[in-house]
């Protein structure tokens, strides 16, 4: 595919849409649309973004016999869905302290520790340029409703039986699902 152009379509608050042309390799025309977190993309090596967006939390118990899930009401499906804690990373943050506040303003715990931290990764590559870092770690306190009146947040925590299970039953975000469906078979 050759890169020919972009137009922005529409600006909201948290989300810019955007039209791409493409050339495919016989000649033909392709307009692609996507979303990105940028809100003035004017070229191709702005969609190569360095920005890293949002964190997500892979956190287990201190024992790692248990996983920390969020059970979610996501307006864009309409319904409740299983997923890691996660949030963007505001201004001026690393992503270990987004980390500890979106953990705390989730689920009310703590994070005792950070594991390890994965190379930045797209959270949706059929229609967006968004990137996240993943952090695995532990976390310890009592688990709490979310403080944002904005959010449904139910966690909790879940061994792998338990996993497996909701596996069969239960809406999962992709990654969240295939992470889940091989940590709870080990």
């Amino acid at each position: 595919m050759k890169f020919k152009s972009i137009q922005k379509i529409h600006e909201g608050k948290f989300i810019t849409r955007y039209n791409l042309e493409y050339e495919s390799e016989k000649g033909r025309n392709k307009t692609y649309e996507m979303i990105s977190r940028e809100k003035n993309l004017s070229s191709l090596d702005d969609i190569h973004t360095s920005h890293i967006d949002a964190v997500v939390m892979i956190i287990h118990d201190e024992s790692r016999d248990q996983i920390l899930l969020n059970r979610e009401f996501r307006m864009a499906t309409g319904e409740f869905v299983f997923n890691f804690p996660a949030g963007l990373i505001d201004e001026g943050e690393t992503s270990g302290f987004a980390a500890m506040r979106e953990l705390r303003e989730e689920t009310g715990l703590h994070l005792d520790h950070i594991d390890e931290v994965w190379k930045e990764s797209y959270s949706a590559v059929g229609f967006s340029n968004e990137k996240n870092i993943v952090i695995v770690g532990t976390a310890s306190g009592e688990i709490k409703p979310s403080d944002s009146d904005m959010e449904e947040i139910e966690a909790d925590w879940y061994t792998k039986a338990e996993v497996r299970a909701l596996l069969n039953v239960a809406r999962f975000a992709a990654r969240t699902q295939a992470y889940c469906a091989l940590w709870s078979r080990k």
